[in-house]
């Protein structure tokens, strides 16, 4: 049998049970997945492999690219700055950004930015993936568009270029880009094995993603669409995350890099009133921010029924049934990763693979170890 390795506390024993019923299914390739409630990894685990064919084990040290788990630690470092009073989540991003203001585009807000609904979902054509990797290039040619819907009205995912809209704003506040303002301010501080990118030195530790059989399809969609824009601006495969030159880029929207124990040090403050092992990251108030419902709705681009906050997605039963009501954040990487902060629990979910499944949000797995997991905790509280 794959072995399975780490530890889980008693309670959260049914937790092991489900992951190892993946794995010897098949379904599961490699995984990480770690529950921190109030501090304590309650459930920290690792196994299978690398690789497809399953020769190369998946250690306590490998890492992965996480998709889209990517923006939650993005949205993080906006935090920040607005923690520190220096960004403003109601102000035109034209005042830190005053090319932004083009094309009619002078009233949009960071907000907007930060919640999927500024009307820029992605590269007006042509647009080739090349051209993302180019971050301030891209980020000035998106600041030239104009809105593809009217802005603050609908949600429309912010796929590929969620890093370039929010990474640009980092930089014209700090200097930096966005990835070194993540290393400096959140991985330094915190210590979680994360970058954005891939350093050369860690390459031989990344499990590749298994790429889903059908990758996104653009080609049956209404060309006049938000969808058909963003997915041809630019076009992708989930196979160019195993590429040299995608591993190399600064996409604050899609290549983290990390394990589930990483994504769990980084977001755990969110779910503890802003308090981690090294001090305060956050003040209670801007986390607050999150719960301000910025829309609720069939997203625009990826069709799914969404409310989305400022950073975060907040409980949406149509689309995730298996995530709770209350006050909870979250957001998955495609393929099937999830992160989920609950600050009602104090408790915050990672799980990291390298099998991407065909669900554009979650997966099957997924929503198995989420069961499982709120299973426990509330056998736990009965005890």
């Amino acid at each position: 049998m794959t072995e399975l390795n780490g530890t889980v506390s008693p309670t959260f024993e049914p937790v092991r049970d489900a992951v190892e019923a993946q794995l010897r299914s098949g379904a599961e390739v490699g995984l990480s997945l770690v529950v921190d409630v109030d501090g304590q990894q309650v459930v920290d685990l690792w196994g299978g492999h690398r690789d497809v064919a399953r020769t190369q084990p998946w250690q306590r040290d490998t890492i992965t690219n996480v998709w889209s788990i990517t923006k939650t630690v993005t949205s993080l470092a906006a935090l920040l700055l607005v923690d520190a009073g220096e960004l403003d989540v109601h102000a035109p991003v034209a005042r830190y950004w005053p090319e932004f203001a083009a094309n009619g585009k002078q009233d949009v807000e960071v907000r907007h930015l930060l919640s999927h609904t500024s009307g820029v979902s992605g590269l007006a054509h042509p647009a080739r993936l090349e051209d993302l990797y180019d971050v301030r290039a891209a980020a000035a040619r998106m600041a030239s568009q104009r809105p593809w819907w009217e802005p603050g009205t609908a949600s429309g995912y912010h796929v590929l270029n969620y890093g370039h809209l929010v990474g640009e704003l980092v930089h014209r506040l700090t200097g930096l880009p966005l990835r070194d303002f993540v290393h400096q301010h959140i991985v330094q501080p915190l210590g979680p094995d994360f970058q954005i990118g891939l350093r050369d030195a860690d390459v031989e530790r990344v499990a590749d993603v298994v790429a889903p059989t059908l990758d996104v399809d653009p080609t049956a969609l209404d060309h006049d669409t938000a969808a058909y824009k963003t997915f041809t601006g630019p076009s992708f495969s989930g196979g160019a995350a195993n590429t040299p030159a995608w591993r190399a880029a600064d996409l604050g929207a899609a290549n983290g890099h990390g394990n589930a124990r990483a994504v769990a040090e980084i977001l755990a403050p969110v779910a503890r009133a802003g308090a981690s092992a090294h001090g305060q990251l956050l003040k209670p108030g801007t986390i607050g921010l999150i719960f301000d419902e910025q829309s609720n709705g069939t997203d625009l681009v990826n069709g799914l029924h969404l409310r989305w906050g400022i950073g975060y997605a907040l409980p949406d039963r149509r689309t995730l049934s298996w995530i709770p009501d209350g006050r909870i954040a979250f957001w998955g990487g495609w393929g099937g990763s999830m992160a989920i902060m609950d600050l009602d629990r104090h408790m915050t979910i990672s799980y990291v693979m390298n099998n991407m499944g065909a669900d554009i949000l979650g997966s099957p797995r997924a929503a198995a170890y989420v069961t499982a997991i709120y299973r426990a905790l509330g056998a736990g509280n009965r005890s």
